[in-house]
């Protein structure tokens, strides 16, 4: 999964991440953009407010995190 970081210095070692994705609505055929919140794991809190990264499944580490972080695909732009 690739998703960009809402979410990352209110939790240690935890970041929100917003997934979009599009789906085929079931009776009108229509193409539907939706969109899920992921908590993901952070190890070396290594992502920033609104980086693209990669997650990976992994097995529940919290009542929330199911995913870690796999690496920082595209690091935001810096003011």
């Amino acid at each position: 999964m690739i998703g960009v970081v809402t979410s990352a210095n209110k939790t240690p070692k935890t970041i929100a991440v917003k997934v979009h994705y599009t789906t085929r609505h079931p009776k009108y055929g229509k193409f539907v953009r939706q969109s899920l919140m992921l908590r993901a794991h952070d190890e070396a809190s290594a992502a920033r407010l609104g980086d693209r990264v990669e997650l990976m499944e992994c097995r529940p580490i919290s009542k929330t995190k199911h995913w870690r972080l796999i690496r920082v695909v595209e690091a935001a732009p810096q003011d």
